[in-house]
């Protein structure tokens, strides 16, 4: 009876699909384990190898989960909605929900085919409308929110009215914008429906601002700071500028103490909480208002060395500060104007890695120092970042490196004095910029101080003349929650006299309209400007005609749409309780999963969808909708599978004529050679001579160096890994088909040592990421078909530990493949089942029982690459020793069902069971099995090891001395001799000398 992985592989996943064999209760006594992936985004392109990797380790845990005992819940949906979608709607003219159903469907096939132990009855679509109903909800919840200092937590956005007419706002300890004007009770409830929804605008946990964005003009919409690489889009490579929009933002600021505490009480990696505590930012210092010279406006820092304000030189606002515009004197204007420009058009992150470049102007204003009055320049400079901090700096030369070469850099030039030095300390050379082995100089009522006791005073000043006090600041920024795009939760807002109000929650969702155009409108509005049926009737509560819109009973609404991250934010708890319509998850539900066991996923998001999940959480918790302050438990960022790439390297014309070569094709020695001298007379006389003889026909000079040099290009060409084989040949029979590769075709090769035809190419391999645009993608379809899906799983838990990044080698399947089928062996010949009722030897006991210790282990430490060597050694000892017995190949079955489930079902079914071995109890290792009884001794003589021997471990030194010394082997070794003394460590060695 052979092994047909095509066969069993569909059979048990239609079993599985049929029997709902892995849906998870809501009511279940067992206890509880959640095991989650990272919602995947199904692009048009599939799945390529690398994507299964932490799907394929979460299973393995589910799998093992349900062995134990546990009510696992295991689930899998989409993050639907996206710009990727939207673009190729633009493009194409295709509906984005019609592009999103296919790429699922696509993904769904291909997910299934490796037969992963979802419950896809729970299965959730962020851009379905009975989800993003939710998503919405939620929205108007953080709206209907503010959040309150004094019990540190969201609160509803009554109590704080309530405060407000009773008390006025001289009290309130809340996380909003600043200088808000102070107003009594009285002057409260006379203010008017209007002017009181303004106020509480500047309070809302979700509120409308303008604010600094990355606006990029060419997909017409603003992106995060994840979504820009090297100052342009991701998506595209679009150029990105920095814009004042007025957009719907987030105070995720308001939890930023408690997003770094939060980090401590959760089992994550240390790089990942790292990446959050700097993304956070938090810094202990002072906040000091500098007033500006004949004006009333000032200039509020925030600064971490408030004991170095006798240092001040200078002051540098960022280009966007809402001040430059104002303090700009007439003369600067031009030079102030042009730079801000300028910056405009480079990224917050380009600015922040750009420490080389040294740029700024001169404003022509002057600040008035706290103390001293002296008059203070104020430039602009784009290293300072209007959203951090205050989006200005007091420039301390003496002790900040960055300070210090911009005034060396300005040095001598209008509005830059002469450093000054406020440490016991040179600085000729360089800042001083240490914390300690000072004593402060020139620094007033500061002299003779250090940095901790100069801190404290500065301060104690600063508060009493009324410029200043201690302040922790965050560089954590309120999350811009607006998008420009047409693909993307709606608002449920309309506006009354352009001020924001909630669609009562009953009436939810509200639906995304459809468009004729997915692009922003003529006059610069978003797609969702674009509808026609996209008002609200305050009555009738229902979207209606644009054409009835009278500002009375039908107003406008919101046009933009959320951001990606919205849906993604709180996915988790909806497969908690999936089909509940009126709640996104019922208390009962939330109350038993309570939060995830395990979520797996890759580390790039750190500082977006792990923050922003992290910051819902809480505020649900806060709210009385979350049972737990924290999202996810433990976290687990699987490595990447890396492809290999497929490059030929070229030698190409530039002349365009048709007797001219197109292409030479160069050997790996030759092309580095080229590269390397930057001039093709190093190139060997034969490929030399045979380039001099085909421009002969064209190029009328003598000199044929100069000719090639001119004419020809170097460039590695990368080719599609499908047409390469093993050996690095390329199959041209089928790249022949493809027009991309014509030009190769019609190349000529240069192997080394002669041109030859191209019959034959090799190309050259190169490991670096697994990507479509690399040509290097291996599609897990192929793998499932030519050697079965259970052979991938094995595989990629075999190539490495899971946290670590690691090549694909097609080639190194064909092994996996092979234990599978000697697996298979053990348990049927040619004639059907071999199993037997057979008691087994103490061996295969101890070879089964070693295994099950060893999987155990390394499934609850998450360390599955050592688990399958242990497989393969295991099934080799069962089949050296001819095991047959079934109480060693049943719980083998078991073993092996988290990794290999289809196979493991076919055996334990085989084996004559019914229903399915994913609800068998896992083997638990007996160490009886595993206490060794003998020993193979190495016996030694003057050192050196002639011979071993078995012996009992329960005996005494003499007794294994009189062994020894009896048997032939030692007679014929002493060969009459008596040795001087014979040394016999029990367990260990004998050692018989002289």
């Amino acid at each position: 009876m052979k092994y047909f992985h095509e066969q069993i592989e569909a059979k048990w996943q239609k079993y599985w699909a049929e029997n709902q064999t892995f849906a998870a209760s809501n009511n279940s006594e067992k206890p509880k384990y959640y095991v989650l992936d990272m919602f995947p985004y199904p692009s048009g392109a599939g799945l390529h190898v690398g994507h299964p990797l932490g799907y394929i380790a979460s299973d393995i845990v589910a799998r093992f989960k349900r062995h134990k005992g546990f009510n696992v819940l295991h689930p899998q949906g989409y993050d639907s909605f996206g710009l990727p979608a939207e673009q190729y709607a633009i493009q194409t003219g295709q509906h984005p929900d019609t592009t999103t159903k296919e790429n699922i469907a696509r993904y769904r096939e291909q997910l299934d085919k490796i037969g992963f132990s979802f419950d896809w009855s729970r299965e959730v679509r962020t851009s379905n409308a009975d989800y993003y109903k939710h998503t919405q909800w939620i929205f108007i919840q953080l709206f209907n929110s503010w959040y309150n200092k004094n019990t540190d937590k969201a609160e509803d956005i009554a109590t704080l009215v309530s405060i407000f007419e009773k008390e006025g706002n001289a009290s309130v300890n809340a996380v909003c914008d600043d200088n808000i004007a102070p107003f009594s009770a009285s002057q409260w409830n006379s203010f008017s429906s209007e002017e009181q929804q303004k106020i509480l605008l500047q309070y809302r946990l979700t509120y409308l601002a303008e604010t600094e964005v990355n606006w990029c003009p060419a997909l017409g919409t603003v992106l995060a700071n994840d979504e820009i690489v090297n100052g342009v889009s991701e998506r595209g490579g679009h150029p990105v500028i920095r814009k004042k929009m007025t957009q719907w933002s987030m105070r995720i600021s308001a939890y930023a103490e408690r997003l770094l505490q939060g980090l401590d009480t959760i089992d994550w990696s240390e790089s990942i909480k790292e990446s959050q505590r700097n993304w956070i930012g938090k810094s202990v210092g002072a906040s000091v208002d500098f007033k500006l010279k004949n004006s009333d406006k000032l200039i509020s820092v925030f600064t971490t060395r408030p004991d170095t304000i006798f240092g001040v030189t200078f002051m540098t606002l960022a280009p966007e500060h809402e001040l430059v515009s104002q303090i700009t004197t007439p003369e600067q204007k031009a030079a102030v104007d042009a730079y801000v420009e300028a910056t405009a058009k480079r990224s917050e992150r380009e600015r922040m890695a750009d420490v080389k470049t040294i740029s700024g102007v001169f404003t022509g204003a002057f600040a008035e120092h706290p103390f001293t009055k002296e008059p203070i320049p104020v430039w602009i400079g784009d290293y300072v970042l209007a959203g951090y901090g205050t989006g200005a700096v007091m420039a301390v030369p003496c002790g900040d490196e960055r300070d210090y070469a911009f005034a060396n850099f300005f040095k001598g030039t209008l509005g830059m004095p002469e450093i000054k030095n406020i440490f016991n300390q040179d600085i000729s050379e360089a800042a001083y910029g240490e914390k300690g082995g000072f004593e402060l100089v020139n620094s007033d009522f500061l002299n003779g101080l250090g940095y901790k006791d100069g801190t404290k005073k500065i301060i104690e000043e600063l508060e009493k003349i009324g410029q200043g006090k201690g302040k922790t600041n965050y560089r954590l920024r309120d999350a811009v929650f607006s998008r420009q795009r047409y693909w993307g939760e709606p608002f449920p807002v309309y506006y009354v006299n352009g001020l924001p109000q909630m669609i009562d929650a009953k009436y939810l969702p509200i639906v995304l309209p459809e468009v004729e155009k997915y692009l922003p409108t003529e006059d610069g509005q978003p797609p969702l400007g674009n509808a026609t049926t996209w008002a609200w009737n305050s009555v009738q509560c229902s979207v209606v005609s644009n054409q009835l819109i009278d500002n009375v009973t039908i107003f406008p609404l919101e046009l933009n749409t959320m951001p990606g991250w919205a849906g993604s934010s709180w996915y988790w708890m909806r497969y908690m309780d999936a089909h509940n319509e009126n709640e996104f998850a019922s208390a009962d539900a939330l109350k038993y999963w309570e939060n995830v066991d395990l979520y797996i996923g890759g580390s790039e998001h750190a500082t977006g969808h792990l923050l922003y999940s992290r910051f819902w959480n809480k505020f649900l918790k806060d709210r009385g909708y979350a049972p737990t302050e924290e999202p996810f438990k433990k976290l687990i960022n699987q490595g990447m599978i890396l492809g290999e790439s497929a490059f030929v390297f070229v030698l190409q014309t530039k002349l365009g004529d048709e007797n001219a070569p197109d292409q030479v094709l160069l050997n790996l020695d030759t092309y580095k050679n080229f590269i390397n001298g930057g001039s093709i007379d190093i190139l060997p006389n034969k490929l030399y001579q045979f380039l001099d003889e085909r421009l002969s026909l064209f190029e009328s000079s003598n000199n044929r160096l100069e000719g090639l040099e001119r004419n020809f290009v170097c460039f590695k060409s990368a080719i599609d890994v499908s047409y390469v084989n093993l050996k690095n040949e390329i199959n041209l029979t089928n790249l022949s088909k493809d027009e991309r590769y014509k030009l190769l075709l019609n190349a000529s090769y240069f192997d080394g040592n002669d041109v030859i035809d191209t019959d034959e190419i090799i190309v050259i391999r190169e490991v670096e990421k697994m990507s479509k645009s690399k040509y290097n993608v291996v599609n897990p379809d192929e793998i499932c078909n030519d050697y079965g899906a259970d052979t991938l799983r094995l595989y990629e838990m075999f190539l490495g530990p899971l946290e670590q990044a690691k090549p694909w080698n097609t080639a190194g399947i064909t092994g996996v493949s092979g234990f599978l089928k000697k697996l298979w062996r053990l348990y049927f010949d040619d004639n059907g089942l071999i199993v037997t009722n057979d008691e087994p030897t103490a061996e295969m006991y101890k070879s089964l029982h070693k295994t099950i210790k060893k999987v155990t282990e390394d499934i609850e430490n998450f360390s599955f690459n050592t688990s399958v060597s242990q497989f393969m050694i295991c099934v080799n000892e069962l089949a050296t020793m001819k095991c047959n017995s079934r109480k060693i190949l049943e719980p083998l079955a078991i073993l092996v069902s988290p990794y290999a489930p289809h196979i493991a079902e076919e055996l334990w079914s085989q084996l004559g069971h019914e229903g399915s071995v994913s609800t068998v109890a896992f083997p638990i290792c007996e160490e009886k099995y595993l206490v060794e009884s003998e020993k193979e001794y190495p016996v030694s003589f003057n050192g050196k090891m002639r011979f071993t021997i078995k012996l009992s471990l329960d005996l005494t030194v003499p007794q294994i001395q009189e062994i020894v010394m009896a048997d032939e082997r030692t007679i014929k070794q002493l060969d009459g001799r008596t040795p001087n003394k014979v040394i016999i460590v029990p367990g260990k060695v004998i050692n018989l000398v002289g």
